[in-house]
């Protein structure tokens, strides 16, 4: 017999030996179901098609916030619209369950770098999987791709831009690329970033640090906390990238043969890369354990992964600088004030020992080769019949950077706490 289902019909309804059906008068299907163990569920009741399909209960909810009497009815209600459209209800449940797993971000994440980076994108891949991994699987993380919005995205790419314009950029170029190749395996129906603008190009930058600002930095190296002193030191000293170094691995570098392999796969261009180890860079790495260590990473504070933080150690790595740039003016006769760091970013490091090669004579094709950079003398044609490594080239290219090093370092006759960069193998 249908009644109305309200408060005082769920509240009065008592179980018994096998589940009750207490059956509403409208919506017809609507109904309560009250288990053995005194669980007072809504549910429906339905067919697919006329009296000869099977019929099918859905689980509503149970009865409790936020299903009342009243919102299960409106919900029952909006599923028989569905069904009279054609949708089941339960295959949707089942679907969006399925949905949860298989297009959980960052599984699919995972997919894409192998399914399509890997394959597309031979140069950049790595690129695009660390900014997936470090900067947005942590704001995806349990979210499907199916239900992020473009507010979703738009607020994680305004965070990422505040504190790296460059990333933020290369992170809407891949979540693009993400949602254009899940649309295209019909995954999701459209892109949440379907017509959303791209970030402004980034002005090139031209910061170069002086003489003076490398030797502050260098020395303000001593004063910070393990390992980033030597991690920034060996940045001013190979002159390559942030996050090359940051992973470097002790079974990277062969230390009879003074020199350190960027594999492929950690490469920004995804072509290995064999950086000569000059003596500031293998006093270094000796401090460190590499002359007796196998394997494992050399910067890190977990002993699992690679360090990070690096805006804090900045931040007090530009404040130590400083005070010895103030320093210096004094005993140069000035005032504290006319020491000035104007600013800078880790990546300017790398600008700074490339202009500072060209500035000792360097060939650009051999500065290019120390930096693994292709462009300009190693692009089109030209990269591709040019096969000439440049080893002893690069190799003389950083003893002439190390000697640099060592002459502002030692210039003025401080810093004992400075590693020395005198030639250590004699």
């Amino acid at each position: 017999m249908a009644v109305k289902i309200t408060k005082r019909t769920v509240d009065a309804a008592k179980p018994g030996e096998r589940d009750r059906f207490l059956w509403d008068a409208d919506p017809k299907g609507f109904g309560l179901k009250v288990t053995p163990a005194g669980n007072k569920v809504y549910i429906l009741q339905y067919r697919m098609g006329g009296r000869e399909s099977p019929v099918r209960r859905f689980t509503i909810g149970k009865h409790g916030s936020p299903w009342t009497p009243d919102t299960a009815r409106d919900e029952a209600r909006r599923l028989l619209a569905e069904v009279g459209k054609g949708v089941d209800p339960m295959a949707t449940k089942r679907q969006r369950r399925e949905d949860a797993v298989n297009l959980e971000f960052e599984r699919y994440a995972a997919q894409f770098i192998e399914r399509y980076a890997k394959v597309n994108q031979a140069r950049s891949w790595t690129e695009a999987k660390r900014v997936l991994d470090r900067d947005l699987i942590p704001a995806f993380k349990g979210r499907t791709i199916a239900d992020l919005t473009r507010r979703d995205i738009a607020h994680t790419l305004e965070e990422i831009d505040r504190r790296a314009p460059a990333v933020a950029r290369f992170a809407h170029a891949t979540l693009r690329k993400l949602f254009r190749w899940a649309v295209g395996r019909e995954d999701i129906s459209s892109s949440p970033m379907a017509d959303m603008p791209a970030f402004k190009p980034l002005a090139s930058r031209d910061r170069v640090l002086s003489d003076a600002e490398l030797r502050a930095v260098w020395l303000a190296c001593d004063k910070l906390d393990h390992p980033f002193g030597p991690f920034v030191r060996l940045l001013v000293a190979t002159g390559q990238r942030l996050s090359e170094v940051a992973e470097m691995d002790f079974s990277e570098v062969d230390f009879d043969a003074a020199q350190w392999t960027i594999p492929a796969a950690r490469a920004k261009n995804g072509l290995a890369h064999t950086v000569p180890l000059n003596n500031a860079a293998l006093s270094l790495l000796e401090a460190l354990g590499a002359h007796t260590r196998k394997r494992g990473l050399i910067f890190t504070t977990t002993g699992k992964t690679p360090i990070s933080g690096f805006s804090k150690a900045k931040k007090r790595l530009d404040r130590l600088a400083l005070e010895i740039l103030q320093q210096d003016a004094v005993e140069n006769g000035g005032k504290a004030d006319d020491g000035h760091l104007a600013p800078w970013r880790y990546h300017d490091l790398r600008r700074t020992l490339a202009t500072g090669l060209q500035r000792l004579g360097t060939r650009l094709e051999v500065t290019e080769a120390v930096l693994n950079h292709i462009s300009g003398s190693r692009a089109g044609i030209v990269g591709v019949y040019q096969r000439h490594n440049w080893a002893d080239e690069k190799r003389a290219a950083l003893a002439a950077w190390d000697a640099h090093l060592s002459a502002i370092i030692d210039g003025k006759g401080k810093g004992a706490n400075v590693i020395a960069l005198a030639d250590r193998r004699g």
